[in-house]
């Protein structure tokens, strides 16, 4: 059966227990059900929405009449949306639960679950069991009942949702000039692309221009080895646009639109910045307005520059396990989360998830302040290096045959761990070991100036290396030489993973 990842079901679309198909998404409709009577919560409303995948479609409808067949009063989005604009209906609809069906950035031949609880946020242990327990006593056939498509709610919800992210940049970027800015923009064939363009332009950005190839939802993903911005070659077209148009910023969304890349132009060509770099700039553009002792938080697995930025700008900084359905928990007073994966949530009051078009518009705006100012983000980045020093990191992803492959490689590296990685000694820790919520399937090894995360990834079947190189830095005339440092440093840990 398929179980519960970092963000919900998700496999391949194939007939079986462990595939994506009508009967899977039936059974685990049904399990919902159980879980939310067994808490009376039977009775309140629920919201289902999908993206562009194949088989989308027939699996929203399946999921939207078993609820309606167990009583439960369904919102059932008529037309593709965003995952971000499903977490965002739980909340303004005061839902008990809400369904996206979609697969956000995997192949075009896998597909996917993802169930968001009350609030808005995805859920967590020890929900998801509980919930797998329901759906391995579903009995079948599961009951369905007709369920016509809320049209008009959909449009007010998509309205509603366009007015907050119009608002974000006077409520989080601040007041001051904005110089134009032109923008180059691809959502990867996902369901983004329209969305994003109308966000933008409510936000004041209309010098937008699109990947033509990219821009229409299309289940093959034509264009793309995986859809995926992260991936090799995905923003190949983007940035080809960006350097044709003269573009200031660059922006590619995943297929659901719940992560956001951004590309920008560097005095050695155009370039898609780290998540971590983003995660920053973005972190340190919301807490520059916000209250003070604002949380912002990252995971585990991402850089440290997040945490002394938060220290010096006066707020409060908190770390979790990846994913989003642990980042939004974070604690109180929440004001911004990012993961490494390009992952960001700008404003956790409204879309309790990452959301990739929110991140877009604010990074737009902070691109027009800087222009005003005759800066751009890459003169914010140095600045960062020069006040906490040089943060290089990288990802080695090693693709296996199997999420089971993977947790064995982890457990090979956990049953001898190293006391020495490329020549400096490292202490470990071992975060199976951990106690609540930060216990998880990770090892973590760090140094007097690297740090390295070893873990089997949530949603595929990879074995995932985190590295993260520091050197100092006393002055912007020492900027060459300490990245150069980081960067010989980051070759040798990734010789390292690749022999893993």
């Amino acid at each position: 059966m398929l179980r519960f990842g970092t963000a919900g079901l998700r496999g391949p679309l194939r007939d079986g227990p462990d595939g994506m198909n009508v009967d899977t998404v039936s059974r685990a409709t049904s399990g919902v059900v159980g879980w939310l009577t067994e808490r009376c919560l039977g009775g309140a409303t629920v919201v289902v929405g999908r993206d562009a995948r194949h088989g989308s479609a027939e699996f929203a409808t399946a999921t939207a009449e078993v609820f309606a067949a167990a009583g439960f009063p369904v919102t059932l989005l008529p037309e593709p949306v965003p995952t971000p604009v499903l977490a965002f209906a739980v909340r303004a609809l005061s839902a008990v639960a809400g369904v996206q069906i979609t697969a956000s950035h995997n192949p075009a031949t896998d597909n996917g679950y993802k169930l968001y609880l009350d609030g808005g946020s995805q859920l967590i242990a020890p929900a998801d069991a509980e919930i797998e327990r329901c759906i391995a006593a579903v009995i079948e056939p599961v009951a369905r009942a007709e369920v016509e498509p809320a049209a008009a709610t959909s449009t007010d919800l998509v309205r509603g949702y366009l007015d907050r992210i119009r608002a974000l940049p006077g409520l989080i970027g601040g007041i001051g000039g904005r110089a134009p800015v032109r923008i180059a923009l691809t959502p990867l064939h996902g369901v983004g692309g329209e969305l994003a363009s109308a966000a933008l332009e409510a936000a004041g950005f209309t010098d937008v221009h699109v990947v033509d190839e990219q821009y229409a939802p299309d289940p093959e993903f034509p264009t793309v080895a995986f859809p995926n911005p992260e991936e090799p070659g995905a923003t190949d077209l983007l940035i080809a646009l960006a350097e044709r148009v003269e573009a200031d910023l660059a922006i590619a969304l995943d297929p659901d639109a719940d992560r956001c890349a951004i590309g920008i132009p560097t005095p050695d060509g155009w370039r898609m910045l780290r998540g971590d770099e983003t995660g920053v700039l973005l972190g340190d553009c919301v807490l520059r307005t916000a209250a003070p002792d604002a949380l912002v938080a990252t995971t585990i697995v991402s850089s440290r520059l997040l945490s002394k930025l938060a220290v010096a700008r006066g707020g409060q900084y908190a770390e979790t396990l990846t994913g989003f359905k642990w980042l939004a928990r974070a604690g109180e007073g929440l004001v911004y989360a990012y993961e490494e994966a390009i992952g960001h949530c700008v404003d956790p009051t409204t879309v309790r998830d990452k959301d990739g078009i929110s991140a877009a518009v604010l990074a737009a705006d902070l691109v027009a302040r800087l222009k005003a100012e005759g800066r751009g983000l890459l003169d914010e980045l140095d600045d960062y290096a020069v006040e906490f020093g040089v943060h290089a990191g990288d990802q080695v992803s090693v693709r296996l045959d199997s999420a089971a492959a993977a947790a064995e490689a982890v457990e090979r590296i956990r049953a001898r761990p190293p006391d020495d990685i490329a020549g400096e000694s490292v202490k470990y820790v071992d975060l199976s070991k951990a106690r609540g919520r930060m216990r998880t399937d990770a090892l973590i090894f760090e140094g007097a100036s690297t740090r390295l995360v070893i873990r089997p990834s949530g949603t595929e079947p990879k074995l995932k290396c985190y590295l993260e190189v520091t050197a100092p830095v006393a002055t912007r005339d020492e900027l060459p030489s300490a990245r150069a440092l980081a960067r010989a440093r980051l070759a040798e840990l990734r010789e390292y993973c690749e022999r893993l």
